[in-house]
């Protein structure tokens, strides 16, 4: 009576400890490590976001109410998924293609070119061929790519800062004032308090307290500690967020009586074979192999040295960037990606799981279905030299990943990748550096095989 069998029960218990197992991982990967940094590193990769999707919203008549719906079930998912702050950025070749053509590449092109990148990186992902491609690359070149991403966010968020900023035309404008609701002097005070909080962006920034006790009292000496904890435990890019929101308002105070409650109709884009066309040509070409070595390579080896226990393989990012975007372009989402900046942005700031990222899709699903697009009323006046401080910082924490170069032979590689980067594209950068990484192994095995002959 004992020994009876139960199929039934059998077959189910594999399939609800599956569940059981599936929910588990998802509430770890979202389980915040501390409240306030998590909500603060949300904040990191706003510097990228709101530019790019504001100058489309604007220059293009991209629909930013579908826009923010679809990039927060994106942050939601890949949150859950990774359990790191995986951001969701613009594809910003697409967006800097788009936005320098005028009325020749209008919304669908700009669809046409996210799905193209997109059904590449699926397909590279899905072949197994984008993990053949992570393994051959050199180390030293990917951090070149790295190091040419983290200075150009650096030069753009100094640009953003100094000069008045025509985001429709992506254009700088005259010098900023010094004084004013976006002053220059506004800037300094945001980014000499982020660095006050943050300082480098160093982990322990608690320890080497043992000698207080030969000069202070117990008293002092703990007055000093816990204003010191005080101070690095404030969310300072929250708190710079949520400052730049408060001056929008003030800069132009009718502003939310001119918003408009509910969310944005969501249609499917028509796309012809001409915006195929255009689209493939124009956007996706030059989008793809940024895609490849930013989105994909970059953010998987960052994400591989800041959270050494998280496995996210190039296989399943660059799976997931191909379904994100071959769903929503077809609604009028802007084309996303992930992104090493956005990684290194979040990070810098304290997010250390995917409950960052989650925190911030929840904020974009919420904007979406109450306000819409007439949310860029609102960001149209956010201050520009803010929105630079939280790129600055960004760009220098993904720069500085690029430290843990050991010899001066890939320090040359790095450069070298990271220069013609910049002066170019990332593309010809990455050839250059693979070209003379190469050069430098078979000049190196040369020299050896010159010495034994002696």
């Amino acid at each position: 009576m004992e020994s009876q069998f139960h199929p039934t029960m059998e077959n189910s218990e594999p399939a609800s400890g599956l569940a059981a197992a599936t929910i588990q991982k998802v509430r770890k990967n979202l389980a915040f490590r501390s409240k306030w940094s998590e909500v603060n590193g949300a904040m990191g990769d706003l510097g990228t976001y709101i530019p790019i999707v504001l100058a489309l919203t604007l220059a293009k008549d991209l629909n930013l109410g579908t826009t923010l719906i679809f990039t927060a079930v994106y942050n939601i998912l890949t949150g859950a998924l990774y359990g790191v702050p995986m951001p969701v950025q613009p594809m910003k070749s697409i967006a800097a293609v788009a936005i320098s053509s005028g009325s020749s590449f209008g919304i669908p092109e700009i669809m046409a070119a996210g799905i193209c990148t997109s059904g590449a990186l699926f397909l590279l992902g899905v072949t197994g061929l984008m993990e053949t491609v992570y393994r051959l690359i050199p180390l030293p070149v990917v951090r070149g790519v790295q190091l040419s991403q983290g200075l150009s966010f650096a030069m753009t968020a100094v640009k953003y800062i100094k000069k008045e900023q025509n985001f429709s035309k992506a254009k700088s404008m005259g010098e900023r004032h010094w004084v004013g609701l976006d002053g220059l002097l506004l800037a300094l005070v945001c980014a000499g308090f982020i660095v006050v909080v943050n300082g480098a962006g160093e982990e322990n920034r608690g320890e080497g307290n043992d000698d207080d006790d030969d000069d202070d009292d117990d008293g002092g000496g703990r007055r000093k500690e816990r204003l010191r904890r005080f101070i690095t435990s404030l969310p300072s890019a929250f708190i710079v967020f949520l400052l730049g929101v408060v001056l929008a308002i003030l800069r132009r105070p009718n502003v939310v009586k001119e918003m408009k409650v509910g969310p944005s109709t969501i249609q499917i884009v028509k796309i012809s074979k001409h915006a195929w066309k255009e689209g493939f040509i124009n956007g996706a070409i030059p989008q793809l192999p940024l895609s490849v070595l930013n989105s994909v390579i970059a953010v998987c080896k960052l994400s591989s040295d800041l959270f050494p226990a998280k496995n996210c393989s190039v296989t399943s990012v660059s799976v997931t960037v191909g379904l994100m975007n071959l769903v929503g372009c077809w609604f009028g989402a802007m084309p996303c990606c992930h992104g090493a900046g956005g990684l290194a942005g979040q990070y810098k700031f304290g997010g250390r799981s995917g409950g960052s990222v989650a925190i911030l899709g929840a904020a974009k699903l919420v904007l979406g279905f109450v306000v819409g697009s007439s949310l860029a009323k609102l960001l149209n006046q956010f201050p520009v030299g803010v929105l630079g401080v939280l790129l600055l910082f960004a760009g220098l924490e993904l720069a500085m990943a690029c430290r843990d170069m050991a010899s001066k032979e890939e320090s040359f590689v790095m450069l070298l990748c990271a220069a013609v980067s910049l002066g170019s594209s990332a593309a010809i950068g990455f050839v250059c550096g693979i070209v003379v990484y190469l050069l430098l192994r078979l000049r190196s095995k040369d020299q050896s095989c010159s010495a034994l002959g002696t």
